[in-house]
C-alpha cells in the first residue's frame, strides 16, 4: 500500500528533527511546536518540510516520485505514472500559482499532484475516484493524505456507523454518502476537486469547468469525439510504455523443471510478477483494446537489468481460465486469436474451486471496504503470472457505456429520436411477449419523468421511500429484486435508488440513511443533468472498489495500470454525444474504430460480445461452495453489533441464495465484504505513526464496535 501525507498548520514553524540517509525520518519529525511534541509516519521518505511537510509512505519506485522547484517556496510533488517534463510540470506549477488547477490534471497518465505556493498548499484529485484525497483538522490546522486510514489513526478516530449504513443502503448515491469517510471525522473531497489549504484553512473547489443545465453544451462530432478517445487512450498507454523498466525484487531460487508446470507457473508459485510489461487479455474488448495498443506502440525494450528483451516477450498477455463455469469456450478462442500476435507472448491461468469468490476469506486490510474483497484472492492468482507493469481493462465499462439515466439527457436536449434504438434492443432482451410492443413507450414515459423532475424533488422522494420502508419494517423498496434488463433500467431511471443490499439493513439503519438524503437535499442542486450525475456516481463508486481491490491483491513489486480510468481518457469520453454513447454496442465499436484508427484490423468473429454471464455465474457458484462458512461469518456479526442488520435475516438469505434462489448477490457481497473489513480493522494491531506524540492508540480506538441502534440527527 502507497500513500502520501502531509499537513498544514497555522504555526509559522515546526520544530523538525533530523532525517537520516534518503529523506527516511529516524529521529523526529513535525510536531506541535507548543507542547514540543513530535509525530511522522512509520518507513516514510520526507519530500519537503517545514512548515507544511510532506511524506510519501510504502514502497514507491525513485521515478514514481519527482519533485520539481521554481524558488525556495514554490514546488511541485507528482506521485504515480506522470508523463510530463520536467519543463511541463515546471509550467504547470506557475499555471497552479496562478489558481489555473486544471493544467496540474492534464498530463498522460495517473498520479497525485501537490503544489506548494509559500504557505498555500493545494492537493489535486483525480476525476474518476481511483487517487481519492482525504483530509481531517488536526494539531490546529488540517493534515490531508491519500489514504483514510492513516488519518483516522493519526486523530485515533471511531467508526462512522452512519457512514457504513449509507453505504450498504445507497452505494452510488453521493447525496447519502456525501464527504464521509468509515472513519469519523476524516472526509473526502469528490472527485474532480482539489484540497486548498491556507496556513490552516481549508478549501475544496473543482477545477472542471461548469455547464449550464439549461443550455446544452456544444457537442463535438462523432468522429472527432472518437478521435479523441483514441488519442487519449494511445497517450495513457505510451506514458506507461516509456516509464522505466521494472523487475521484481529478488525472489527464491527457481527450483528447475517442474512437471506440467512452465517457467511462468514456477515464478507465480514463487510469488512474483515477470520483468516488463505485460496485460490482460479476457477476450472482452477493453482489455484486448489496451493489449493490441500496448503491443503495437513503441517503448523501452525491457529493463535496465537487460530482462524482457527477447522474441515474443515485449508484451505479456494473461488470460484467466475459470475452470469452474462452462460457456467461456469462444471467450478463450478470441483471446487466443488475439495472442497468435507475434508482439505479445500468451499465458493461460488456469482455475478451479479454490479461485472462486468466497473461497478464501483470508487477506489484507485495505483502506476502507469494497465488494471487491470477496474476490481478491481470484484477482491475484491471475496478476500472480502478470508483470511488473500490467494493464487492466478496468473502468472502460463505466466511462464509454451510457447510463440508462442518460435516455432522459436526450429528452432535455430535445433528441427523441434516439431513444427507439436503446429501447428496440431492451425490448429484445427481454424476450418475446405480449408486452414487447410497449416497451419503447414505457422506456420513454420513464425518461421523460426523470427529465422532468427537479433534483431536490427526486432526492426527497427517495429519502421518503426509505423513511416508510423503515417504518413499516418491510425493508427498502426492492428496485433489483427482477433480473430483466428492461426492469433493471426503468429502476435505473431515477434520480437516486437503493442499492441491492438496502433489503437487508434495519429500519434505525434506512432511517438514518433517509435523514441523510434529506438533509442533501436542501444544498445547492448540482449542475449536472441527471444523466450526467448518475453516470458519475457510478464511475466513482467503481473507481473506488477498483482502488480497494489494487490494495487487496497487491503482488509485491507489481503495478495495476487501468488507462480507462486517467483523467485525460474520462475527459475524452465526456466528450462522446449521447445519442452515440447510448446506442447498442456503442462500446465495442467506438473501441474497434480507436483499434482501426491505430493499425489494427484484423479482429477475431464476435469481438466486443459482453461477458456478464461467467462473472454472475462464478459468484453463485462460490456462494454455494462457502455456505456454511459464510453463514457461520454471521453467527455473532459486527454488523448486526452496530445496528445495521438483523444476523438471523442473512443467515436465511445466504441458504436462499446458496439453494439457488434469485436474490441479488451483489447485495449479499456489499454485506459480507463489509463484515470481513470490519473484521480486519478490529483485529489490526499498531499504528501507521511513530514519534514521542505518536497517538497511542490505533483507528478505531477501543477495538469493539459498541452495540448501538443508529439516531437520527438532523
Amino acid at each position: 500500500m502507497r500513500w502520501l501525507v502531509g499537513w498544514s498548520s497555522v504555526a509559522a514553524s515546526f520544530r523538525a528533527g533530523s532525517y537520516g540517509p534518503g529523506g527516511y525520518g529516524t529521529a523526529g519529525a513535525v510536531g506541535e511546536p507548543d507542547e514540543g511534541r513530535t509525530v511522522h509516519p512509520v518507513g516514510a521518505q520526507l519530500l519537503w518540510g517545514d512548515p507544511d511537510p510532506l511524506w510519501a509512505v510504502g514502497d514507491w519506485r525513485p521515478d514514481e516520485i519527482r519533485v520539481v522547484s521554481v524558488g525556495a517556496d514554490t514546488r511541485l510533488a507528482v506521485l504515480g505514472c506522470c508523463a510530463a517534463t520536467d519543463e511541463e510540470l515546471r509550467v504547470g506549477l506557475f499555471a497552479a500559482r496562478g489558481g489555473a488547477l486544471r493544467h496540474l490534471s492534464a498530463w498522460p497518465g495517473s498520479y497525485t499532484a501537490v503544489a506548494q505556493v509559500a504557505r498555500r498548499v493545494t492537493v489535486v484529485g483525480d476525476l474518476a475516484g481511483a487517487r481519492p484525497v482525504f483530509y481531517t483538522p488536526w494539531a490546529g490546522g488540517t493534515a490531508y493524505g491519500t489514504a483514510a486510514l492513516p488519518l483516522a489513526d493519526l486523530i485515533e478516530a471511531q467508526l462512522d456507523i452512519g457512514h457504513l449504513a449509507a453505504l450498504l443502503a445507497c452505494p452510488d448515491v453521493p447525496e447519502a454518502l456525501g464527504d464521509s469517510t468509515p472513519y469519523a471525522g476524516v472526509r473526502r473531497i469528490p472527485p474532480g476537486h482539489a484540497l486548498v489549504l491556507r496556513e490552516g484553512s481549508r478549501e475544496i473547489t473543482g477545477y472542471e469547468p461548469v455547464a449550464s443545465l439549461a443550455v446544452a453544451a456544444p457537442q463535438l462530432a462523432p468522429a472527432a469525439a472518437v478521435e479523441g478517445v483514441r488519442d487519449a487512450l494511445v497517450s495513457a498507454v505510451r506514458a506507461r510504455l516509456t516509464a522505466p523498466r521494472h523487475a521484481p525484487e529478488t525472489l527464491p531460487p527457481d527450483p528447475g523443471p517442474v512437471p506440467g508446470m512452465g517457467p511462468a507457473e514456477r515464478r507465480a508459485a514463487r510469488g512474483g510478477p515477470a520483468p516488463g510489461i505485460g496485460a490482460d487479455l479476457s477476450g472482452g474488448p477493453a482489455s484486448a483494446t489496451l493489449a493490441l495498443l500496448a503491443a503495437g506502440l513503441p517503448g523501452v525494450p525491457g529493463t535496465v537489468l537487460g530482462h524482457g528483451t527477447g522474441a515474443g516477450e515485449r508484451l505479456l498477455a494473461v488470460t484467466f481460465n475459470d475452470l469452474t463455469v462452462p460457456g467461456r469456450r469462444a471467450e478463450l478462442e478470441r483471446a487466443g486469436a488475439m495472442a497468435a500476435n507475434p508482439r505479445l507472448h500468451h499465458v493461460v491461468v488456469t482455475g478451479g474451486e479454490e479461485c472462486l469468490p468466497y473461497a478464501d476469506l483470508e487477506g489484507p486490510l485495505t483502506d476502507e471496504p469494497g465488494p471487491s474483497l470477496i474476490a481478491a484472492p481470484r484477482h491475484r492468482r491471475r496478476l500472480l503470472s502478470g508483470s511488473a507493469d500490467h494493464f487492466t481493462g478496468s473502468g472502460a465499462r463505466q466511462v464509454l457505456d451510457a447510463h440508462p439515466a442518460r435516455l432522459a439527457d436526450l429528452l432535455m436536449d430535445r433528441q427523441r429520436r434516439h431513444l427507439l434504438r436503446p429501447a428496440t434492443a431492451l425490448a429484445k432482451a427481454g424476450g418475446p411477449s405480449a408486452n414487447s410492443l410497449f416497451v419503447p413507450l414505457t422506456v420513454y414515459r420513464a425518461a421523460r419523468r426523470l427529465a422532468r423532475t427537479p433534483y431536490r424533488t427526486g432526492i426527497e422522494s427517495a429519502a421518503d421511500a426509505l423513511r416508510a420502508s423503515a417504518a413499516d419494517g418491510r425493508g427498502a423498496p426492492r428496485s433489483d429484486d427482477a433480473a430483466s434488463p428492461l426492469s433493471i433500467s426503468l429502476a435505473a431511471l431515477s434520480w437516486t435508488r437503493p442499492g441491492p443490499a438496502a433489503r437487508w439493513l434495519t429500519g434505525e439503519a434506512l432511517a438514518e440513511v433517509s435523514v441523510r438524503l434529506m438533509a442533501s437535499a436542501t444544498r445547492p442542486a448540482p449542475s449536472q443533468r441527471p444523466g450526467e450525475a448518475r453516470a458519475s456516481a457510478a464511475l466513482a463508486r467503481y473507481a473506488a472498489d477498483h482502488r480497494i481491490l489494487e490494495q487487496a491483491a497487491e503482488v509485491r513489486s507489481q503495478r495495476l495500470h487501468a488507462p480507462f480510468l486517467d483523467n485525460q481518457v474520462v475527459r475524452a469520453c465526456r466528450a462522446l454525444p449521447e445519442s452515440l454513447r447510448v446506442q447498442p454496442g456503442a462500446r465495442a465499436t467506438i473501441l474497434r474504430t480507436v483499434l482501426s484508427a491505430s493499425g489494427v484490423r484484423d479482429l477475431p468473429p464476435g469481438w466486443g460480445t459482453p461477458s456478464h454471464a461467467s462473472s454472475t455465474a462464478a459468484a453463485r457458484a462460490g456462494l454455494r461452495q462457502s455456505a456454511d462458512p459464510l453463514i457461520s461469518l454471521f453467527e455473532a456479526p459486527l454488523l448486526a453489533d452496530a445496528g445495521l442488520i438483523e444476523a438471523r435475516t442473512i443467515r436465511k438469505a445466504l441458504r436462499a441464495a446458496a439453494e439457488g434462489d434469485p436474490l441479488p448477490l451483489d447485495g449479499l457481497a456489499d454485506l459480507i465484504s463489509t463484515e470481513l473489513w470490519l473484521r480486519r480493522l478490529l483485529s489490526r494491531r499498531g499504528t501507521c505513526w511513530t514519534g514521542t506524540a505518536a497517538p497511542r492508540q490505533r483507528a478505531v480506538a477501543g477495538g469493539v464496535v459498541p452495540p448501538r441502534r443508529p439516531t437520527l440527527r438532523s
